[in-house]
């Protein structure tokens, strides 16, 4: 039974509670089987429908016919008994039979059915209407079923456009997961990438199929990049493994080195050293990670060793030089007393002998070492400044060619005057122009060479 006859339609002619019409059993009445006394039952509903029918008849033998469009059909017998029970009888079937076509066109209608099984379930009951043992319009339920096939064909235009579109919408969203697939295959995002591939197949699963040669093709592009992602992931981690044996051996060799040199008390020399074996160990690479902590402990341990002790010894030696510090710091103000510089011989005397007692004051804490070297250096070189200074503006020789180049051009300029006063006896114009712009650049010349004399001391 399908499912529009679950929903109580009449789908066979004998079902529990018909009337079974067979007159070897129950010599020509009609038997009720589902209850005590049914056919006193069913002679009661024959005497109230008593009104005649166009779609069926009851004849002397007790057939009984329904009228089709192929003309009359036997539907059944009623030996004995009234011929108005007997049409009572099978109009009901008949009224069965509308109630399963009522159902189907509601289904139908309402989109309860894919056109597929639509089209299977009216098939089953126009079986039923054609075959039916029941006396009604026959023809008007086929008509009705009839009707229904143009909604059907609808509804199968429409799921076609439907599955259309969405393998089009299907077909650009696998598209775009070859695409980023792809991408992630020339990528090197070691990390995120195989869980993003992940992702873009389940993804790739829940789509539906777009036709086979264009599916297939996607689907080749998508697995080759899935491919080669992983061939080149377990590439770079196998180098990565390689890798980092290499720095564990470069590391256990530096560590041996770094706790060869902590008991060194050679402070200079082997800070150096561990500088630069820090320096080795930063180029090596990571180690296998557990290995790499453990390489590294012993590392800084090593080193911890050497300057703890380096430490300590400056500490004590930094607590002998302290007072040395104090005394730096009172010739500091005294030197810095001496800028800004007024007099250059009379500073470089003086600083002279805070030089002295400076150096004389030895070796001072390396915490203040920078800053009183700093101070004190500043101080030498604006001294020094000063007195070079001092040098060039006294120096002969320089004085000498400045007064020179006056001279000079002091001389020029008179006998340019004269060759102005020539080119304008003579009305000379150009002569007059030239002359005087020679006599302007000679001047300009000579108040610089002017101001350069008067730098120099007599």
């Amino acid at each position: 039974m399908n499912d529009t006859q679950s929903d109580g339609a009449l789908a066979n002619i004998t079902q529990p509670g018909d009337a079974v019409v067979n007159d070897t059993d129950t010599g020509g009445a009609v038997v009720d089987d589902s209850e005590p006394g049914g056919i006193a039952l069913q002679d009661a509903e024959a005497r109230e429908s008593t009104e005649p029918t166009e779609f069926g008849r009851v004849d002397e033998h007790g057939n009984v016919y329904v009228l089709t469009e192929a003309g009359e059909r036997v539907v059944g017998q009623w030996p004995q008994g009234d011929p108005a029970a007997a049409l009572a009888f099978y109009r009901k079937r008949y009224d069965g039979l509308a109630i399963e076509v009522d159902l189907l066109e509601q289904r139908i209608k309402g989109g309860a059915l894919s056109p597929e099984d639509a089209t299977s379930s009216a098939a089953v009951v126009r079986q039923h209407v054609r075959e039916a043992q029941a006396v009604g319009d026959l023809a008007a339920l086929l008509a009705r079923l009839d009707a229904l096939q143009p909604l059907i064909d609808k509804a199968r235009g429409e799921r076609k456009a439907e599955r259309a579109a969405k393998a089009v919408e299907s077909k650009q969203a696998k598209e775009k997961i070859v695409a980023a697939a792809e991408q992630l295959a020339l990528g090197s995002d070691w990390r995120n990438g195989a869980n993003r591939l992940r992702e873009l197949l389940a993804t790739w699963k829940a789509l539906p199929r777009v036709d086979k040669p264009s599916d297939d093709a996607l689907w080749h592009r998508f697995s080759s990049a899935r491919t080669t992602y992983t061939r080149r992931r377990k590439q770079h981690f196998g180098e990565v493994t390689e890798q980092r044996e290499i720095a564990q051996h470069a590391k256990e060799k530096l560590v041996k080195d770094a706790e060869a040199l902590s008991e060194s008390t050679e402070w200079g020399d082997t800070a150096r050293a561990y500088r630069d074996l820090m320096s080795r160990w930063k180029a090596a690479g990571p180690a296998p990670k557990d290995i790499d902590e453990a390489l590294w402990k012993r590392f800084r341990a090593a080193q911890d060793t050497f300057f703890t002790a380096r430490d300590a010894v400056n500490a004590s030696i930094d607590q002998e030089y302290a007072a040395n510090a104090e005394v730096k710091k009172a010739l500091l103000v005294e030197a810095e007393a001496l800028l800004p510089v007024t007099d250059a011989k009379a500073a470089r005397g003086a600083f002279r002998g805070i030089a002295d007692r400076w150096d004389e004051a030895g070796k001072v804490p390396r915490a203040d070492m920078k800053d009183l070297e700093n101070r004190f250096k500043k101080v030498e070189q604006s001294v020094r400044g000063a007195e070079d200074e001092r040098w060039r503006n006294s120096n002969p020789e320089a004085k000498a060619r400045a007064d020179e180049t006056v001279s000079k051009l002091e001389a020029s300029i008179a006998s340019l005057v004269a060759v102005l006063a020539k080119a304008e006896a003579a009305g000379n114009t150009k002569g007059v122009s030239q002359a005087q712009a020679d006599i302007e650049s000679r001047q300009l010349w000579l108040d610089q060479a002017k101001k350069a004399q008067q730098e120099f001391t007599i």
